[in-house]
């Protein structure tokens, strides 16, 4: 399918800026979605050319076409639209997250990993006032434990 150079450019700079694509499987839509003044057939198509030269991985789910942008597709899109080495898709960044801030955690007291017997426990193991000694449970004719006459 020919695609205007200027439609191309739209569709490879949101490719090159987000790192991945996402197109409706409607082949007759006047629009994509996201991109303004670029149909939703040429998006697709873009994409499938892409997905040809092995530079783009392809997922289709529901309905929807899931582009993710290869390292090699990043290679391709750089030297395509002239940008330095130096700038990178959105899902090749890492989040920077702030340092957390070390803190003692409360009852952790000086060692932090021994903890002393709970004694709730052992009360609870060692109740009085239980079974008898002489108490013997019968279970006879229940189950395939029932006695054979």
């Amino acid at each position: 399918m020919i695609i205007s150079k200027k439609n191309r450019r739209i569709i490879y700079e949101n490719l090159f800026k987000e790192g991945v694509l996402v197109a409706k499987k409607d082949y007759n839509a006047p629009k994509h979605e996201e991109l303004d003044d670029v149909s939703n057939l040429e998006v697709i198509k873009a994409m499938q050319s892409l997905t040809s030269k092995g530079l783009v991985k392809t997922q289709f789910s529901w309905q929807w076409y899931y582009y993710v942008l290869t390292p090699e597709g990043v290679d391709y899109l750089r030297e395509w639209l002239h940008l330095p080495s130096e700038i990178v898709p959105a899902t090749h960044k890492r989040p920077v997250r702030p340092p957390r801030p070390a803190t003692v955690r409360p009852g952790a007291g000086e060692g932090g990993a021994y903890r002393p017997p709970r004694g709730d426990r052992e009360d609870y193991r060692r109740k009085e006032g239980g079974a008898p000694g002489d108490y013997k449970p019968q279970f006879a004719g229940v189950g395939r434990g029932a006695p054979r006459e």
